[in-house]
This record gives C-alpha cells, sequence and structure tokens, in this order.
C-alpha cells in the first residue's frame, strides 16, 4: 500500500463518514431527547436533496443550502406537531408506526412530484473539479466541501447544546419536563423544535449529499439501514458515539472497496491455512469489494454481542 493510496482513501472514507454522521446526527438528537426512533429520518434527507434540486434551479445553489434544510426542518416539526405528538401517549410502537408510514408517504409524493428516474441535480461550478492532485490522484471539491459542513455542523450543534440558553432549556427538559414547565417553559414546543432541527440536519445532509451523489427515489432506502446501524454502534442518544462510529464505517467500506483482496489471501496473511475443500471455492474467491456492503451490520451484530451499549452509549440496546 503506497501513500497516495492511503491518504486517498482515508480522506475518501472521512468524506462519506462524515456524511453518515450529518444524517444520524438528527436521528441521534430526536432519539436522546424524546426517545422517538424516527424511521422516516432518512426520508428527510430525500427531502433535502428534492428541495434543494428544486431551488437551485431557480435561485442557485448557494441559496438553496440555506433554504432547502429549513423547509425540511418546517416539515419535521409540523409533523410532530400534528402527528406524532398525538400518539405519543400511546407508546413506542404507534411512534414507530407514524414514522414508517410517513416514510412510505414522502416516498410516493417524491415520485409524484419529481418522478421515478434520477434528476439532473449537479454541482455548483465553484465545487466542481479537484481541491489538490496527490501523485496524479485528485480528490474533489465536492468531499471536501461535505467534511467542511459536517465538521461545522457538529461544533455548532455541540456549542447550541452546552454554551447556549436554548440548550440549557433543552437539556432541562430532557432530563426534568415537570420543572422545566413549572419554570415556564413550553416543553412540547421544546420537542417540536428539537424534531424540527433533527430533520433539518437530515435535509442539510440531502443538499450536499444530492448533488455529490445521487438524487433519485431510492436514496432514502439506500441509507435508511445504515445510519440505525451507525446510531447503535455509536450508542443510543450519543452524539459523540455517532460521530466516531460515522468515522469508522466510512473508512471500513472504503478501505474495503479499494483493497479488494480476495477472502482466500486475506485469510492468507493472517496465517490461516486455506485450502479449496476447507472453505469452498465460491467464498475463497469472494473480494473485500464483494462484501463490504454487509461489513458494517457485521460491526453491528458484533457490538450488538460484546457491547450492547454501543461504543460510547450509556443505555442499554
Amino acid at each position: 500500500m503506497n501513500l497516495e493510496f492511503f491518504v486517498i482513501s482515508l480522506l475518501n472514507g472521512v468524506s462519506y463518514g462524515l456524511l453518515l454522521f450529518m444524517l444520524s446526527a438528527g436521528l441521534t438528537l430526536i432519539f436522546s431527547m424524546m426517545g422517538v426512533l424516527n424511521f422516516a429520518h432518512a426520508s428527510f434527507y430525500m427531502l433535502g436533496a428534492y428541495f434543494a434540486y428544486t431551488i437551485s434551479q431557480a435561485v442557485g445553489f448557494w441559496p438553496a443550502l440555506l433554504l432547502a434544510p429549513l423547509a425540511v426542518g418546517v416539515l419535521g416539526s409540523l409533523f410532530e406537531r400534528y402527528s406524532l405528538r398525538r400518539v405519543h401517549k400511546f407508546g413506542h410502537v404507534p411512534e414507530l408506526l407514524v414514522t414508517f408510514g410517513l416514510s412510505y408517504l414522502i416516498l410516493e409524493l417524491v415520485q409524484l412530484v419529481w418522478g421515478r428516474s434520477t434528476v439532473p441535480y449537479g454541482l455548483p461550478e465553484q465545487l466542481q473539479g479537484p481541491l489538490f492532485t496527490l501523485y496524479g490522484t485528485q480528490f474533489p471539491k465536492s468531499r471536501s466541501f461535505i467534511m467542511l459542513v459536517a465538521l461545522l455542523m457538529l461544533v455548532s450543534v455541540w456549542l447550541l447544546l452546552t454554551r447556549t440558553r436554548i440548550g440549557l432549556v433543552i437539556q432541562a427538559a430532557l432530563t426534568h419536563p415537570e420543572m422545566a414547565e413549572a419554570l415556564g417553559h413550553n416543553v412540547p414546543r421544546v420537542f417540536m423544535l428539537v424534531f424540527g432541527g433533527g430533520a433539518a440536519l437530515a435535509g442539510l445532509a440531502g443538499v450536499i449529499g444530492g448533488n455529490t451523489y445521487v438524487t433519485e427515489p431510492a436514496m432514502a432506502g439506500s441509507v435508511g439501514s445504515i445510519i440505525f446501524v451507525v446510531v447503535v454502534v455509536g450508542g443510543m442518544g450519543s452524539l459523540a458515539g455517532a460521530f466516531l462510529s460515522s468515522l469508522l464505517i466510512g473508512l471500513l467500506q472504503t478501505f474495503a472497496v479499494a483493497l479488494d483482496y480476495s477472502l482466500g489471501s486475506l485469510l492468507q496473511l493472517f496465517g490461516v491455512v486455506v485450502t479449496e475443500q476447507t472453505f469452498g471455492h465460491t467464498l475463497l474467491s469472494l473480494t473485500l469489494s464483494q462484501v463490504a456492503p454487509i461489513l458494517p451490520y457485521l460491526l453491528l451484530v458484533l457490538i450488538l454481542i460484546f457491547r450492547p451499549k454501543g461504543l460510547l452509549g450509556t443505555r442499554e440496546g
């Protein structure tokens, strides 16, 4: 493995991991503060991409970077106020079912409005081309922009929750809702804003992920399950855990695809005696790039077996 290959793969893995963090951060905030596992979270990511595509056609990408997440956040707040809040008193199962239903509703609406095929949501001129070239290999500006926005988002959310009065009210409403209400704070409104904020973070990920990768109706389904893997591996409700597991999964998948060893050669590297009679020809000929999509789920199973609360979580499961 040469230095050029390692550095480019590392940067690609970090940029993908930070996009996963942007997606999982909102879900983590909603769960840690409201106890709601939002199955429609990836759908808000998809809406962010489609809203940005439509807005950018009218006024350009940079206004869309601000307006699309705000629009998604407003929709998320309205959903919490007029739907989720009504079923909250009935327990977690109705909450899961109503968010599950919302994900299918959003998918059908997206297909009705924008069609079933990919939309031409491209990068703005300022983000096209390489940021730098290392030994002939280019690293695109778009991926570096994802990294920058994700880090700014992380710092902003941390400062909001730990250094502002709003953050103190949110934490008080989480831990002692009756006391916060007695002090004059509108706890239901706080929860509505938290849900809307989490949806807006997913929308922001969609704005910059949709034109870097692809904007299509299947984009929510392609990342929906991986978000929950990130949240569970990092620890339910832990923002720092989500950040760590996002980077871990991003690097794991990127290097698995880049290295592309066969399982047979990989076993031999670790000193395992490999024969076709023992393992079978088909199994030995599988490459890491072929099994890369299942590696996060394998990591999830191992975490649930050996550390059920996750890497940095404080609650079991």
